[in-house]
């Protein structure tokens, strides 16, 4: 009730499922209120969160990390000088992954990731340890809907592109100037109310057997012919 209260950065709430009163009603209420999504949980799923201790039927998933508004990004960007660079997540849900996605994106120079706030991960210690630290200089901002974000830096003059496997080549893409690149689930790729939203869509090329990369890998890939096209030492 005091995180609450006090607007502290909340990712979901988990409560035991069945009837819900006394304090716990009052909490949800709030929670609602704030917009954070509530869940349902056994007994069992809590405990494990709480890991022994007494949760008394509710448990606040709370990120390791502070989040940043979209225009924190951009304006960070035109701050050094430089024209955004933008890594948008559309449902990557393995945190090892959105974890090494940052690292790359911190590496890059990208000036910062997007997520969304529901069905993907969030900043949890997992996703912070995976990055190797690179949370510490690499903004991230929780969106509530990423196909309206990019409609909103499209309205800033950047271009957004998604990987997709029936997009152009990579190396023939327009990969320049202020561009925000959008990388799609594990499984299903980027949705398609969001691809139809970007400006053009680009592949990896590939030689082999397997037709797709590793999330984080084919992120990486992209980001560095980002950094190729603008001659980033």
């Amino acid at each position: 009730m005091e995180a609450l209260n006090n607007e502290k950065p909340i990712d979901k709430l988990f409560v035991k499922k069945g009837e819900i009163d006394g304090s716990v009603r009052v909490i949800v209420a709030k929670a609602r209120q704030r917009g954070i999504v509530v869940s349902e949980a056994a007994k069992q799923k809590l405990d494990d969160f709480a890991e022994g201790g007494n949760h008394q039927g509710v448990v606040a998933l709370c990120p390791a990390h502070e989040y940043c508004e979209v225009g924190d990004i951009i304006k960070i960007a035109r701050d050094k000088g430089e024209e955004p660079f933008i890594i948008i997540l559309d449902e990557i849900f393995d945190p090892h992954n959105l974890g090494a996605i940052i690292r790359t994106a911190c590496a890059a120079g990208a000036h910062g990731v997007i997520i969304p706030k529901r069905r993907a991960a969030g900043l949890t210690s997992i996703v912070v340890k995976a990055s190797a630290g690179a949370t510490e200089y690499v903004p991230v901002a929780r969106v509530n809907n990423i196909a309206n974000v990019i409609d909103d830096l499209k309205g800033q003059n950047i271009w957004v592109a998604c990987a997709d496997l029936a997009g152009q080549d990579m190396y023939d893409a327009p990969l320049t100037g202020a561009v925000a690149v959008v990388i799609g689930s594990e499984g299903g790729g980027v949705r398609s109310l969001v691809r139809d939203r970007c400006d053009f869509a680009v592949k990896i090329p590939m030689f082999g057997k397997i037709p797709s990369l590793n999330a984080s890998v084919a992120t990486a890939v992209i980001m560095y012919e980002v950094v190729r096209r603008r001659g980033l030492k």
